[in-house]
């Protein structure tokens, strides 16, 4: 289980990188010449990147059998959710319709949350 949860999570981090190409930024504002990006990753989960890394996180846990690696993925998982949480609100200042996008498509985890 954590094996595919590690593997699921690296396709979904990596899947949202590649998607994001030149838009993608160290820091949280979106670029002045940004687009809402809608496509691949980001049709399953607003915020692919973060998902990734907190299933990547959690698989890794199960995997060595760790309760305390498991506390520091929980902790990342707060840490992201508060995080986007600021993201969004930017991003619905900036782009009207990203309400829509929100309401149609899951935050981190495809079907989940």
């Amino acid at each position: 289980m954590g094996g595919g949860l590690v593997a699921a999570g690296t396709i979904l981090f990596i899947g949202g990188l590649l998607t994001l190409g030149r838009a993608l930024t160290p820091l949280p504002y979106p670029k002045d010449n940004a687009a809402v990006v809608e496509t691949g990753p980001y049709a399953l989960v607003r915020h692919p990147i973060y998902g990734g890394g907190i299933l990547l996180a959690i698989g890794w846990a199960i995997a060595v059998r760790s309760w305390l690696t498991l506390a520091y993925a929980l902790l990342l998982f707060v840490f992201l959710d508060v995080k986007s949480r600021r993201e969004e609100q930017w991003l619905r200042e900036k782009f009207p319709a990203y309400g829509d996008y929100q309401r149609r498509v899951r935050k981190f985890v495809p079907f989940l949350y």
